[in-house]
């Protein structure tokens, strides 16, 4: 039986609910280079302070944050690999009750958005 998932209020996420080893459950590119590590990724790991992605043909590690812009308090994980920077907002997060199942809404400057999932 999956858990019941509920939203979490974006302007009140603590950036500990992004943290952990996250699955790209689906993808889809815009402008974004489609060879880039993020636009092939399969999973990304996020600890803090730490970014990890992990694609079929190539491994990218570098540092994240989250930013938060001054008027809605919106958060954005700003991503610092060592062959692109980005930065993603996060549209929605959806969690459940227990914290071991979450889905992850992302929508990046390139115009590109991943969904990804936990576990």
């Amino acid at each position: 039986m999956i858990d019941l998932l509920f939203d979490v209020n974006l302007q009140q996420l603590p950036d500990d609910y992004l943290t952990g080893n996250w699955r790209v459950a689906d993808r889809v590119l815009n402008r974004n280079d489609p060879g880039s590590a993020l636009a092939q990724a399969t999973h990304l790991q996020l600890q803090p302070g730490l970014l990890h992605v992990e694609a079929p043909t190539q491994q990218d590690n570098g540092q994240w944050t989250v930013e938060r812009d001054s008027l809605l308090s919106r958060p954005y994980l700003q991503m610092q690999l060592a062959r692109e920077q980005t930065r993603a907002l996060v549209t929605r997060l959806r969690r459940s009750t227990d914290g071991a199942q979450s889905q992850l809404s992302l929508y990046f400057q390139s115009g590109m958005e991943m969904q990804l999932a936990r576990p």
